[in-house]
Formats: C-alpha cells, sequence, structure tokens
C-alpha cells in the first residue's frame, strides 16, 4: 500500500486488509513522505496488529517508485496491491486464493464496486469476465490495480515506472504478451473509489496515459490508435454506469 497524504482514507483501508478471512500476509504500508497524519495513524495500527509494517522513502518519489519500495520489502511469494484510498470485501483473497489453486494462475483479478469521495456506495459495479488475455485487455483495462494479485516473480520482472503513463495496466499486459491469461472472480471484491484529483479522474489526462502505455508495451502508432478507440468507447460506457 503506497500512502501519501492518506490521512482520511488509509484507517479504512487497512482496516479491510485486517479483516480479510484469509489472514496469512504482511501488510506493507509505504509512506510517500507524508505532510499530515498518515504516519502516526500507521504506527498506531501496526502496534495493535504484527501483520502492518510501515517503510518510508528517503524522499517522496511518487507512486510507481513507492509501490517498488514495497515489492523490494515484501517477503512473500505472492503481491496484491490496493491503494490506501481503496478497500477490500473481507472475503477478497481467500476468493483468489482458490481460484489460484483450481487454475493454477499467475495474475487474478476481481470485480469492483464503487464509493465515491465521501465513502458513500454507488448503485453499481464492474464485472470481471472470467480470464482475460493480452489482446482482450489492450481494449479494455478490466484488471483495477487494487484488485491484483500475481506472483511476486512476474511483479517483479515486469514492473513499469513511469508517472506519464498507466504503470499498473503496462504491467499487466506485459505479463499476458507472454500468452497467460488473467482469472478474474466475478464478485466486487475491490471498493473503488472515485476521486477526480486521482490520475485516471481527469478523463483527458487518462487517455493520454492510456496512449502512453500502448507505445510502451511495443504498440505502433495504428495499433495504439486502434485500441485507444476501444478504450474510449468502453470508458464511455463504464462511466455512464457511474454518473
Amino acid at each position: 500500500m503506497a500512502a501519501y497524504n492518506a490521512e482520511k482514507t488509509i484507517e479504512q483501508a487497512i482496516n479491510s486488509v485486517l479483516r480479510q478471512t484469509y489472514t496469512d500476509f504482511e501488510l506493507l504500508v509505504v509512506n510517500d513522505c507524508s505532510k499530515d497524519r498518515t504516519v502516526e495513524l500507521v504506527k498506531s495500527i501496526a502496534a495493535r496488529d504484527s501483520r502492518v509494517r510501515l517503510i518510508s522513502n528517503v524522499k517522496n518519489s511518487g507512486v510507481s517508485y513507492t509501490r517498488k519500495h514495497g515489492l523490494e520489502e515484501a517477503k512473500g511469494s505472492w503481491i496484491a496491491i490496493l491503494d490506501s484510498d481503496d478497500a477490500w470485501a473481507p472475503e477478497k483473497l481467500e476468493k483468489q486464493i482458490a481460484l489460484q489453486k483450481r487454475m493454477n494462475a499467475d495474475l487474478l483479478f476481481t470485480g469492483s464496486a464503487f464509493m465515491d469521495l465521501d465513502g458513500q456506495p454507488i448503485d453499481w459495479y464492474l464485472h470481471a469476465p472470467a480470464e482475460v488475455t493480452y489482446r482482450q485487455l489492450l481494449k479494455q483495462n478490466v484488471l483495477s490495480n487494487s484488485s491484483a494479485l500475481v506472483r511476486k516473480e512476474l511483479y517483479a520482472k515486469h514492473y513499469a515506472i513511469g508517472d506519464g503513463m498507466h504503470e499498473d495496466f503496462a504491467i499487466w499486459l506485459s505479463i499476458l504478451k507472454e500468452g497467460k491469461k488473467a482469472y478474474g472472480v466475478d464478485e466486487p471484491l475491490l471498493i473503488y473509489r472515485i476521486a477526480k484529483s486521482s490520475k485516471s479522474g481527469n478523463k483527458v489526462k487518462a487517455a493520454k496515459m492510456n496512449w502512453n502505455t500502448y507505445r510502451y508495451v511495443g504498440l505502433n502508432p495504428l495499433e495504439a490508435f486502434y485500441y485507444e478507440c476501444w478504450y474510449m468507447v468502453k470508458g464511455l460506457l463504464k462511466y455512464k454506469n457511474l454518473k
């Protein structure tokens, strides 16, 4: 969990992890030099639950590097990401691990429910297809970052840093480009907070970042334009439901 000035939401995010029905995990909260009460709140929770470990960057470095710092410190063989303003349903990890064992999967994700900036639920959720290939994911990123569960070795191999693109999308595409599939649990086990100030909240900026992601993974301009059109259509349909 990367965290920067997250005092308003981080307790909800951390508590949603600690309430998981699957309990054998460590939660690494990586503080990116927050100036509010983020560190104080995390330390308070960590004092009560030894599974929570606080790590701090030496200087403010942005979310890509901050997640990489957590990856380098992680002890387990699987990585799950949760943004500090999102939350998990209690059975999120348990259901993903059960699916992983059935399918021998390398990358898994879930459906997403949504809440507004104040934490109020939005009456719609994004379904998760049973499986997604590289070409399918190019048309729409249905693999929400905070819903992912991925083998650590793959996550490290394909890790991408770049605030000018959707670095998580680039990672998933790079993994699936190897011929692997991502497997979805079609339940709203991620609760995603809609915040207009986020990188994905500004639609024009998000579209530019999506284009940069396509170019990063090796698409030529014509291919990138084709899939960018898919992205725009799928995005309009998605956000129509979220209004």
